[in-house]
Parts: structure tokens; C-alpha cells; sequence
């Protein structure tokens, strides 16, 4: 009987491993393409609303990548993640540089990259712990495998919290600035980057003093981080396309 159990108990242990790895890799697969209209933080938030005794907003228009201005990933690169094009999901020199600040400071300062931020908002929670952020690693791999660093902007772009109910670029520039994703200004793309760490408390529209000082350091390191996507990935395609029109 009892070596009975230990099989059933293995036998289950690994089958809900096959499944969590399939399911898994599978979601990852089909967000390769597929864009993504929701994610658990709107979810979350919706419910947060709702038990609150307020009307749940919602607003978030998926936008393609050509949609999006391209102040907007120069933007979030230069403030969240300067090393986002080279490295591999993983930024281990501001891991080291948080570790070694942490050690004097009181409030903890975080060094999540922005594929460790798009793993997180498509398939996790928002509460830290170190479940969620074991998670986070094993998703962050996964995109980092199967996604270009273009796609994981896009999606990043597209999901991120933007703003009490505001998801992803479309919105933001809709509600807060009355235009859209093409059209932000590399100041407004500023701006937005510079209330990510806090979008609740910061308001891009009606910006504070530190938000604005925010915004000038970021304009700054804009034009010193690499561009974004680099020009000789576009290079192939308009090779192609200059013997097409030879014909």
C-alpha cells in the first residue's frame, strides 16, 4: 500500500509537471503572434475596483509596433532598462549595483529589466514574493527564447499600466494626451516613461515637479542609449525589397 501511494504520488507529481510545462510553453508560443488583449493585472485591478465600490475602468487598445511612436521604446529603454537590446532577460550588472545600494538603503530599489517586467505582466500576479519572482525567471527565459526583443516591446508596450485603468501605449496617449500611440511627441513619450514606476500615483497628463525633473533626465539618456530596434535589423528587408522594384 504504501509503496502504492508513493507511485500514485509520483505519477500525479509528474504529469502536473508535463502540464505546467506544455501549457506553458504553449501560451508562450501562441503570444509569439497572437496580440494580447488581456492580462492578470487588468483583471486584478477590475476586481480591486469593484470591491472598492468604484465602477471598474478599463481601457486598453492593442496597437502594432509600426503604430507606436518610436520616441516611446527609446523612452522606457532610457529609464527602465538601458541594456535591453544586449542582454538576455537579465541585466546582472544593475543586479549587482542594487545589491551593493540595498545594503545602506532603507527603501530597496528593484533592477527587473523589461522582459522580466512583460513576463510579469502577461502571465503573473503584481504582488512580489519569491514564488512569483521564481516564475518571473522561468517566463523571462521563455520569451527571451522564443520572442525577438521586438516583439517583447511590443507586448510590453502594449500591456504595461499606464495609468488608473490605462493599459498599454493607445490608451495612454488617448486619455491622457488626446492623440495616439504614432503620434506622441518625444517629450509626452517622456513623460509616460518617467510615471512607469508609479502610474497610479503619477499622472503623465498633469505631471508633478519630480515628475518633470524625471522627464528631463530621461530626454537626456535618450540620446545616448542605442536606438531602438537597431537599423541594421531592418537592413535584410530593404535589400529585398530594392531587387523587387529592380524587376
Amino acid at each position: 500500500m504504501h509503496k502504492q501511494l508513493i507511485k500514485k504520488i509520483l505519477r500525479y507529481t509528474r504529469n502536473l509537471l508535463i502540464f505546467f510545462f506544455a501549457s506553458t510553453i504553449l501560451a508562450v508560443l501562441v503570444y509569439r503572434f497572437m496580440p494580447v488583449y488581456i492580462t492578470p493585472l487588468m483583471v486584478i485591478r477590475s476586481v480591486q475596483q469593484i470591491t472598492s465600490g468604484d465602477k471598474p475602468t478599463w481601457k486598453h487598445t492593442w496597437v502594432s509596433f509600426d503604430k507606436i511612436s518610436p520616441n516611446l521604446p527609446m523612452a522606457v529603454i532610457a529609464s527602465e532598462d538601458n541594456r535591453f537590446a544586449t542582454h538576455n532577460g537579465f541585466d546582472f550588472i544593475e543586479i549587482k549595483k542594487a545589491m551593493k545600494e540595498n545594503e545602506k538603503r532603507k527603501k530597496k530599489r528593484g533592477a527587473s529589466t523589461i522582459s522580466q517586467q512583460t513576463a510579469k505582466n502577461v502571465f503573473l500576479w503584481p504582488q512580489s514574493s519569491w514564488v512569483r519572482k521564481g516564475f518571473e525567471v522561468y517566463f523571462t527565459f521563455l520569451i527571451e527564447l522564443f520572442w525577438s526583443k521586438e516583439r517583447i516591446m511590443e507586448v510590453y508596450l502594449n500591456s504595461i499600466e499606464m495609468g488608473n485603468g490605462i493599459y498599454g501605449a493607445q490608451a495612454a496617449a488617448k486619455y491622457k494626451f488626446n492623440t495616439t500611440a504614432a503620434k506622441l511627441t518625444k517629450a509626452q513619450c517622456a513623460l509616460i516613461a518617467a510615471t512607469l514606476p508609479n502610474p497610479i500615483r503619477f499622472n503623465s497628463a498633469k505631471p508633478s515637479p519630480y515628475i518633470l525633473k524625471r522627464q528631463k533626465q530621461i530626454l537626456r539618456l535618450m540620446n545616448l542609449v542605442p536606438k531602438f530596434p537597431p537599423a541594421s535589423a531592418k537592413k535584410p528587408v530593404e535589400k529585398k525589397k530594392a531587387k523587387k522594384s529592380k524587376r
